[in-house]
């Protein structure tokens, strides 16, 4: 019996070169009520010519594919003037950090469970909410794909406490825990700036908002954030001060 039409639904784009994988993830995506088309395409090229055709939402894309990969293809899609969210499907965890770099809303790991692709649909949908307010702002949040237990997943910037560096890769610490990316410090204080993330110490990044407590004993200044002492550099020192002391676009009375 066929299945009664669906409203405000997503249209979603699978693409693989793989059959058996690329039907696989459509049926599940057609499985889901929030998902109202799937469309399908077996690369990189013919995933362009069917976004040239088609209004879609969501692009749930492999990675490894000839021609035109999926790295490749989200590049391209960037430069849509409106362009659809991206998921990435695919079998290998080496290319999180790109994904990072090309804001994809989630990374599956194949074989793909129906739970992953649920919570997919979910952050696509919320995505797609955050693009529709009128006026986005430096402070919208962000998510950054973690290794964990063989499995990654997605933290939030604002869950994030503080960030130290570790060679190429950056720690970052949340209140549940920590975790290892391969990020470089300087990326992520260049690329957070501006949502409040300033560097202390040449290996540590903080959230000001998360800064509870400044001092300095004897010219030595530390930082209380989310109850660890972190130590600031006398190079940052003048620096950080500074931000916390800015005046703000408003102020409180009195």
């Amino acid at each position: 019996m066929p299945r009664p039409p669906r409203t405000a639904a997503l249209t979603v784009l699978v693409v693989d070169d793989e059959a058996p994988a690329r039907n696989e993830v459509a049926w599940l995506l057609d499985q889901d009520e929030r998902v109202g088309r799937v469309l399908t395409a077996s690369s990189g090229t013919s995933a362009l010519a069917a976004l040239e055709r088609e209004h879609v939402d969501v692009v749930f894309s492999d990675i490894s594919m000839p021609g035109l990969d999926g790295i490749q293809l989200a590049r391209v899609i960037r430069r849509f003037s409106e362009r659809p969210q991206v998921v990435f499907v695919t079998a290998h965890d080496t290319h999180a950090v790109d994904a990072f770099d090309l804001d994809a809303v989630d990374y599956l790991m194949k074989p793909v469970r129906p739970e992953r692709i649920g919570e997919a649909v979910r952050r696509c949908l919320a995505a797609t909410d955050r693009d529709d307010e009128p006026e986005a702002t430096p402070e919208d949040d962000e998510t950054i794909p973690v290794e964990l237990g063989g499995v990654t997943r997605f933290v939030r910037r604002s869950e994030i406490r503080w960030v130290q560096a570790q060679g190429d890769y950056a720690r970052l610490h949340t209140p549940t825990g920590s975790h290892l990316v391969r990020i470089p410090l300087a990326t992520l204080e260049e690329r957070w700036a501006e949502a409040g993330f300033v560097r202390i110490h040449r290996s540590t990044l903080v959230s000001t908002r998360h800064i509870s407590e400044i001092h300095n004993d004897g010219g030595r200044c530390t930082v209380l954030v989310d109850g660890t002492e972190l130590q600031v550099s006398r190079r940052h020192t003048r620096h950080l001060r500074g931000t916390l002391l800015r005046p703000r676009a408003t102020t409180d009375e009195g």
